[in-house]
Parts: C-alpha cells; sequence; structure tokens
C-alpha cells in the first residue's frame, strides 16, 4: 500500500506543472499576436545578424547538423510572427524581410552542398533581400 501513496503525488506533479506553466504559454500567444508589424524589419534583421555569422561558420567547418537547427529557429521566428503557416497581411509590406529570412537556411546549404536542387540565382536574390531589408529597418 505504500507504493498507492507515492503514485498520486508523482502522477499530480506534472500536471500541476503543466497547469502553472499554461498561463504564461497563453500570456506569450497573446503577446505575439498583438506585436506592432512595423517592428517586423528591425527584429528581421537583428535574427539575420545572429545566424548569418553562424551559417558562415557552420559552412567554413563543413557542419550540415548546423541546418536542422538553423530551420528550427526560421520555423519559431516565422511563427512568432505568424508568416510561416498563416499569411499575416500586416507584413505584407515587407516581403523582402519574410524572403530573406525563409530563404536563409535554404541558402546555406546550398552553399554548402551545391547540387542540381539549388535554385539558380537565389544567393543573389537572398542577398538583395537582406540588404533591403536591413535598408527598411534602418528607417524605422
Amino acid at each position: 500500500m505504500h507504493f498507492h501513496r507515492t503514485l498520486p503525488r508523482f502522477s499530480l506533479s506534472p500536471v500541476l506543472r503543466t497547469l502553472a506553466v499554461l498561463p504564461l504559454v497563453v500570456a506569450a500567444s497573446v503577446a505575439t499576436a498583438q506585436q506592432d508589424p512595423s517592428g517586423f524589419p528591425l527584429d528581421s534583421v537583428g535574427y539575420l545578424n545572429e545566424e548569418l555569422p553562424r551559417m558562415e561558420a557552420a559552412i567554413a567547418a563543413k557542419d550540415r547538423s548546423f541546418f536542422h537547427g538553423a530551420m528550427v529557429r526560421t520555423v519559431q521566428f516565422s511563427e512568432r510572427w505568424g508568416f510561416k503557416v498563416t499569411a499575416n497581411p500586416d507584413l505584407a509590406a515587407y516581403p523582402m524581410c519574410t524572403a530573406a529570412v525563409m530563404d536563409y537556411a535554404v541558402v546555406g546549404m546550398c552553399r554548402l552542398a551545391p547540387s542540381e536542387d539549388c535554385e539558380p540565382g537565389l544567393a543573389a536574390r537572398f542577398d538583395a533581400n537582406v540588404k533591403r531589408c536591413r535598408e527598411v529597418a534602418a528607417r524605422k
């Protein structure tokens, strides 16, 4: 019977932890939904400024594993702003930033291991989008 007394304590603990975290998750999603779209270019540039040197280091080290994490971070960033799974019409004014964020990991993979699957012109378009996104962010 001793086992019976300890079982509820262990089974309740994860439930209580989940319930304690739930308000934080809800608050974070509400805060995310209310982001000012005019801050998107600056946030995109900050994201890219952090990611691009890491990508360059991964390419130099021939580290393919970096790109799995890069894709996860890109999806998280895009979900935070709502332009990956669903279109966020408030970001329509910043297509250069959404394209730069979404293309960065693909461009890095193509630079690491060029193949016929890599779209010609993608790297040049990516560079142009990063430049234009930085210009828009500088004006904000």
